[in-house]
């Protein structure tokens, strides 16, 4: 028996064996299997294209800029052309007889009135007196759009019209696409012989105007049509160049500074582009000043917007002014716009702007805030360094003389918020 149940086992291990490879033998070839191959990362989407405020600031007033060979291809007999430099110079003198229309003023008026920051190109004309390009940055893209505007019903309205006794004229091209506008053309005032005679152009888009004046005599022409189209093509650079850096870096809101300390001594406060120390711009005169309550207050009668706070120990005061017919605080000044034979003030009471104070060369404001314009308004005989924010917030360095002049003092420092500022109108805006 042990025999027989070995015989068997081998015998049905034979059958399985002989099952299995029958079984193998039908059983197909399994498919291969295909390599496996990289998966490419998913593709980072494109940033949507910044659609905000067209708001520039800084150095970006010089993607507007003409060449000097770009100026002279369209300018009649403009020759011998600065470098470009970021400085102002404002007459601001005023008067002289309102033309009739009056829209037509804003022909003839400073477009840098209001503005908050400017880069500078000046050139000889052919009658011995200078030639400019002015690249103005105004506050926001409503006041420069308003005073463009002005240009643009000018333009409309001032084929002919009278200035004085005098018949006068603006003979000039529009140009209004892709969201920029232009004007240029040939302002006649009086007689040919014994008035004077301009080419003028503007243009703008955004928070920018870019304007300028050639004095001219004789049979000189001006191509309107180029001029103004020069002036046009390259405000669209400035905007497509503005959008494609906002685009990549989105700008940031700004942040509420900490609440300043209103029993620490004024010193220690800050000077910046939101106020001084517990005082904030753009908010109501009566608040402002409540916020430091053991300030000494008085409010002149000649200026019922404006407030002068004095420290309780009667080391320092600030005076601040609510913006022209309203309530909303404008400007802060820490010592003066300008000394007028007076001494100055002492600046080691009064808060600082970046480490700034008053009584420092005008040299260290310009380090600590670059990209700045260095201003001069003849007729009120001021000089300061102006520096702003893409809001249109700004800080101003007052000094007694010329900026380029070596050592000249910072005499006063102003936080201001350019939105609430004096705007100048010519007819277009006008009740």
């Amino acid at each position: 028996m042990p025999h027989a149940r070995s015989f068997t086992k081998l015998a049905v291990g034979l059958v399985a064996a002989t099952a299995l490879f029958g079984l193998a033998a039908c059983t197909p070839e399994p498919a291969s299997t295909p390599k496996p191959t990289a998966t490419a990362a998913p593709e980072s989407p494109e940033p949507a294209a910044y659609d905000g405020p067209l708001h520039f600031v800084g150095d970006e007033l010089d993607w507007f800029l003409l060449s000097a060979d770009e100026i002279a291809a369209v300018v009649p007999g403009a020759t011998e052309f600065s470098e470009p430099s970021a400085s102002l110079l404002q007459i601001s003198d005023g008067g002289g007889p309102e033309p009739e229309p009056a829209i037509c003023s804003a022909l003839m008026a400073e477009a840098s009135l209001g503005s908050v920051g400017a880069r500078s190109l000046i050139w000889r004309a052919e009658n011995e007196q200078d030639g400019r390009l002015h690249v103005l940055q105004f506050a926001n893209a409503e006041q420069a759009q308003r005073r463009m505007d002005d240009y643009i019903a000018g333009a409309a309205q001032c084929r002919e019209f009278a200035y004085g006794q005098s018949a006068s004229s603006f003979d000039s091209v529009v140009i209004e696409d892709d969201g920029v506008r232009s004007v240029a053309g040939s302002l006649v005032i009086g007689d040919p012989m014994t008035g004077w005679q301009h080419y003028i152009g503007v243009a703008s888009v955004g928070n920018v105007l870019v304007e300028f004046s050639h004095s001219y005599a004789g049979d000189s022409v001006l191509d309107a049509e180029a001029a103004a189209r020069a002036l046009h093509d390259r405000a669209q650079q400035a905007r497509e160049l503005l959008v494609e850096d906002l685009t990549a870096n989105p700008p940031v809101s700004p942040t509420e500074p900490p609440a300043a300390n209103t029993s620490a001594p004024w010193s220690d406060w800050t000077i910046g582009f939101d106020g001084v120390g517990p005082l904030r711009l753009g908010d109501d005169i009566d608040a402002v000043v409540a916020t430091v309550p053991d300030a000494d207050v008085s409010a002149p009668e000649w200026a019922p917007d404006k407030r002068t706070l004095t420290s309780i120990d009667g080391s320092a005061s600030l005076e601040v002014s609510a913006q022209e017919g309203g309530t909303a605080v404008a400007t802060i000044l820490a010592g003066k716009i300008a000394l007028y034979g007076e001494p100055p003030v002492d600046g080691a009471a009064l808060p600082r702007a970046g480490g700034v104070a008053v009584g420092d060369p005008i040299e260290n404001a310009i380090t600590a805030f670059p990209e700045g314009t260095s201003v001069r308004v003849v007729a009120a005989g001021l000089h300061f360094y102006e520096v702003s924010t893409r809001e249109g917030r700004m800080l101003l360095f007052h000094t007694d003389h010329d900026i380029a002049t070596p050592g000249a003092l910072i005499t006063g420092i102003t936080a201001e918020d350019g939105t609430l500022r004096r705007e100048y109108y010519f007819g277009a805006h006008l009740d």
